[in-house]
């Protein structure tokens, strides 16, 4: 599977153009995942030397990129290709709901898809307004 993954905000904490922190389980869970041969996707804002630093910082801590804001690692962009990345997931801190954090995200690609489950999207987008949609998923997945 492919997987597309922002820097800033998800494998660490926004500190832009700095580098932040490193969120909790964040490379522990894509080396795993690289493990089981997805391939990881560097998604991200960042272009230049803040991009080097990124790509490095992420090297330094035992992930390496199958591509950085290309499809694939040999992707030349001109008018004629789409600037959106193609993967099968994309995590990233924007997302409806926000960032879950990297254990649920564990999770939810290692719990035989229960995003299949029409219970669970039942639950998920029901009219129950105390809980928020990531307490929701939250729930739902522990």
């Amino acid at each position: 599977m492919k997987i597309a993954v922002d820097f800033d905000g998800t494998i660490v904490e926004h500190q832009y153009p700095k580098i932040g922190k490193v969120m909790p389980f964040a490379f522990s869970t894509l080396i795993e995942l690289q493990k089981l041969g997805h391939q990881i996707i560097l998604w991200t804002y960042r272009a230049g030397k803040e991009l080097e630093e990124a790509v490095s910082f992420c090297k330094t801590n035992g992930i390496e990129f199958y591509a950085v804001n290309k499809n694939y690692p040999d992707e030349v962009f001109d008018d004629s290709v789409s600037r959106k990345i193609f993967a099968d997931i994309y995590i990233d801190d924007r997302n409806i709901g926000g960032f879950p954090g990297w254990s649920l995200i564990w999770k939810v690609l290692n719990n035989n898809d229960p995003f299949n489950s029409k219970e669970f999207f039942d639950e998920l987008y029901s009219d129950n307004k105390k809980d928020s949609f990531s307490k929701k998923l939250k729930k739902l997945l522990s």
